[in-house]
């Protein structure tokens, strides 16, 4: 994979009178298209319905409206916030030459008044401003993310789609355990293989079984749960047949195979790390980091000065995972340098400052492994599972 490791620049310096510069604010039932025309002096707005066919069809009159000023345009730059849409219309806009770039949304700054006017159009124009800043060199102004390929997207869908489930299942099992806890009956256990033959036996504690409909909408409440238990199945097989395959078949499949054989990480760990984090290229620590929401955020203001903790404004999925691992890392990699950095800080302490700096390890974590991942450096210390 190559378009993963393109990180978001302008490819040529801003030139207003070839560049036809377009904002778009979408929404499921229209589009509202915020255009700067080489030629023309002020924004122009659009409402279109959400198809491609209109937006083509616009991009075609703004190029003719340049025409008609006396200019041609030689350059179309066309940007939109990071949603629900995802990446689908950038890959669609750029496969057919239009440099397209998607803008973070919590990046943009916004006017700080209690109460702010809100409409698209005011969006619109908000985004052209930021957007034509950026492209003339300001990269502070906003973040832009990163445009992944389908294969990249497709490749997460699966470890995300079991941790949905997962949680599905949870919700299932609780939903009996509150049942049946409303008729006394607490230590039945829905994930357990005989769960209906138990369900059977159960009895309040007058020694009656349960009423018909309550047993009934249990039953059906297992058929779903069995359904989602099945499906975690299936799922689990495809990951782990990724580590147990004789030959990995790519860039993800190679760096999974080499986390996974890192003791104290399973089939999953290095699955969601890979296809979160790792897939992607990052300029240095510091973005890779930042994409994880574990970089600082400092409150410095006159005479204060305070640490606020993590940004938390990335990936949540990995940000969670790591302080996972962290904790792992301390129990199964204890002679890492890793791991004795985390006990030479803490030493006997514990509460507030074990948490803390297991965040800290956490992110070290996230950056000595990426660099296993990408330049085959072993942490020092660590230990590989047995062949």
């Amino acid at each position: 994979m190559t378009r993963n490791a393109r990180i978001p620049v302008p490819t040529t310096a801003l030139d207003q009178d070839t560049t036809l510069v377009m904002v778009l604010e979408l929404s499921a039932k229209s589009w509202l298209a915020g255009a700067r025309v080489p030629g023309a002096s002020r924004l122009s707005r659009y409402a279109l319905a959400p198809s491609v066919a209109d937006l083509s069809e616009l991009l075609g009159k703004m190029k003719e409206r340049a025409g008609a000023q006396g200019k041609s345009v030689g350059r179309v730059v066309v940007a939109y916030e990071a949603g629900r849409d995802g990446f689908w219309l950038a890959r669609y806009l750029e496969a057919r030459g239009v440099e397209v770039y998607v803008i973070q949304p919590s990046s943009v700054l916004v006017d700080r008044r209690a109460r702010r006017a809100k409409t698209d159009a005011l969006d619109v124009e908000m985004l052209m401003r930021t957007l034509l800043a950026w492209l003339r060199g300001e990269p502070g102004v906003c973040s832009m993310v990163p445009i992944p390929d389908e294969a990249e997207e497709d490749g997460r869908r699966p470890n995300r789609e079991r941790q949905d489930l997962v949680t599905e299942r949870r919700a299932l099992a609780n939903r009996i355990d509150g049942l049946l806890a409303t008729f006394g009956i607490t230590g039945y256990r829905p994930l357990r293989r005989d769960r209906r033959d138990r369900l059977e036996g159960l009895r309040t504690p007058e020694g009656l079984e349960l009423p018909a409909n309550a047993k009934a909408k249990i039953m059906r409440i297992l058929d779903r749960l069995e359904l989602v238990m099945k499906q975690i199945g299936t799922l689990e097989e495809a990951r782990d047949a990724v580590v147990t395959k004789e030959k990995a078949s790519g860039e993800a499949e190679t760096m999974i195979r080499t986390l996974a054989g890192v003791k104290g990480i399973g089939a999953e760990l290095a699955t969601l790390l890979v296809w979160e984090a790792y897939i992607r290229s990052f300029p240095n620590r510091k973005a890779l980091g930042s994409y994880a929401g574990l970089t600082g955020t400092p409150f410095q203001s006159g005479g204060m000065d305070r640490e606020q903790g993590i940004s938390k404004a990335g990936n949540g999925r990995l940000r969670a995972a790591l302080v996972e691992l962290a904790w792992l890392w301390l129990r199964y990699q204890p002679d890492s340098a890793l791991s004795k950095w985390f006990r030479a800080r803490v030493g006997e302490g514990g509460g507030r400052l074990r948490k803390v700096t297991i965040v800290a390890l956490a992110r070290k974590l996230l950056v000595a492994l990426w660099r296993l991942c990408r330049h085959g450096v072993l942490p020092e210390g660590v230990e590989m599972k047995a062949a």
